[in-house]
């Protein structure tokens, strides 16, 4: 089985999900999308791989949104035209954050600059923790989703939609991905700043982060086991 991970930029390795999916029995391979040093300047061109030729995929998240055509360029658009081809053919795609908001855009919902954002960890409201357990998950989000038609909402919090499914789409906008190493190079890219004029404070986040390390990569595999189990073997839109 082949899964094909899209990353958008070079600080959002995949941790504990790609460990999981590996244990699945799963070779993986990567398509980074802005290299690190187009970082400061991610309007970039880049061929994606036909995402119907894997058996899943997932994409990941972004410093970016997903409607700021002007500081990324246009390679949003073919990416969306991706997951509307691999929906059409019942290939499962797992979206994280960016990613997750990418699926409600490909699907006809929107995405906006959300006006609670989050840094830091939060617990969520699930109603199947069989495919989405329990909090708390680790945010970093600026935008939120609006549900695309059809999608059935699974997790939420006060900020904001937390997971939708959308027959073999599962989004998430909170990070399963996240390790204290991953943190630590988003902290030194730039992102201790920004966290900071949002009142975090950095000291307690890296501790908070350490503190829920194992419990969170728990949850993590836990919630790509109930994707594969629950999401990607659903109804595709050929059989609905």
């Amino acid at each position: 089985m082949k899964l094909l991970v899209i990353q958008h930029d070079h600080m959002s390795p995949l941790g504990p999900v790609a460990g999981r999916f590996g244990e699945h029995g799963y070779d993986i391979e990567y398509h980074l999308v802005v290299p690190a040093d187009r970082f400061r300047a991610p309007r970039v061109s880049t061929r994606f791989p036909d995402f119907t030729a894997f058996d899943a995929v997932l994409a990941m998240g972004a410093p970016w949104s997903t409607y700021d055509h002007a500081l990324i360029g246009g390679w949003v658009v073919p990416e969306i035209e991706q997951l509307r081809r691999a929906d059409a053919a019942g290939v499962p795609v797992l979206g994280i954050c960016f990613g997750g908001q990418l699926l409600a855009a490909a699907h006809g919902g929107s995405v906006a600059a959300s006006p609670h954002p989050e840094i830091g960890w939060a617990e969520i409201h699930t109603d199947d923790a069989a495919v989405v357990p329990a909090g708390p998950w680790f945010q970093w989000h600026f935008d939120r989703w609006s549900l695309p038609p059809g999608a059935v909402e699974l997790a939420r919090n006060p900020a904001a939609s937390q997971a939708f499914r959308l027959r073999r789409n599962l989004a998430v906008q909170f990070h399963p991905e996240l390790t204290s190493t991953m943190l630590a190079g988003w902290l030194g890219n730039g992102g201790a700043a920004g966290a900071r004029s949002h009142g975090v404070d950095i000291d307690a986040l890296v501790a908070r982060t350490r503190e829920l390390s194992a419990d969170a990569t728990r949850r993590t595999r836990a919630l790509v086991d109930g994707f594969l189990a629950h999401v990607a073997s659903g109804p595709s839109p050929r059989h609905i």
